[in-house]
């Protein structure tokens, strides 16, 4: 079942997915899209003429974590009946676990019970989820928050498998990027994507669906 023409798709995450979208709802055009993926995205969509009538909505907030999520899905999920709903979600969760002390970081059971009471949330005009793993782009995987991350991302992959949704692994993506390219052409400070890396991201998800991306910048 892929994108229609009319279709919502609703992206909903964290800084990754923020990008500097529009408040309060960051809809239609690049302009309100922000400067990351989900701008990208609908670039593609638009440049291929692949379906010009797609709505393509950003609800993003930097900082958040799945507990955040949680506390706003009806408002900025459900209350907008989308076709398409995306998330990525768990890098905050993961990183205050290192950069707070683990003061508001978020706990395995926590996680995936949060996370997966979301999913039950979906609005009825929900027909396709794309759930896409939280990254840390560190080559070395014995690095802690690397370990930590992957664990996390795992989670993801179980619940999208669990409820027969599209799982993005940008974890794998962007490892493939590390073979043949320093971190820093993909996120200076190892979590928040360069240009490259919000086209590497919206290239999976693109693909992921069904749509052709635009040529590697």
């Amino acid at each position: 079942m892929g994108i229609l023409p009319g279709d919502g798709i609703l992206f909903i995450g964290d800084s990754v997915t923020d990008c500097g979208r529009a408040r309060p709802v960051g809809k239609g055009t690049s302009g309100t899209l922000g400067n990351g993926y989900v701008a990208e995205v609908d670039a593609a969509i638009t440049r291929t003429g692949y379906n010009p009538t797609v709505e393509v909505y950003n609800m993003g907030i930097g900082g958040n974590t799945v507990r955040d999520l949680a506390n706003r899905w009806d408002a900025d999920v459900v209350a907008r009946r989308p076709e398409w709903v995306s998330i990525l979600i768990g890098i905050n969760d993961v990183w205050r676990f290192f950069d707070s002390r683990g003061f508001g970081a978020v706990m395995p059971q926590e996680f995936v019970r949060t996370y997966d009471n979301l999913l039950n949330r979906m609005p009825n005009s929900v027909k396709g989820v794309v759930l896409m793993s939280p990254f840390f782009v560190q080559p070395k995987r014995t690095d802690p928050m690397r370990v930590r991350m992957d664990e996390y991302g795992a989670m993801v992959k179980s619940m999208a498998a669990h409820r027969g949704a599209t799982f993005v692994d940008l974890q794998a993506v962007l490892d493939k990027e590390l073979e043949t390219q320093p971190y820093l052409n993909l996120a200076a400070d190892r979590i928040h994507p360069t240009p490259l890396g919000h086209w590497v991201i919206a290239e999976a998800f693109l693909k992921a669906v069904g749509i052709t991306p635009r040529p590697r910048p």
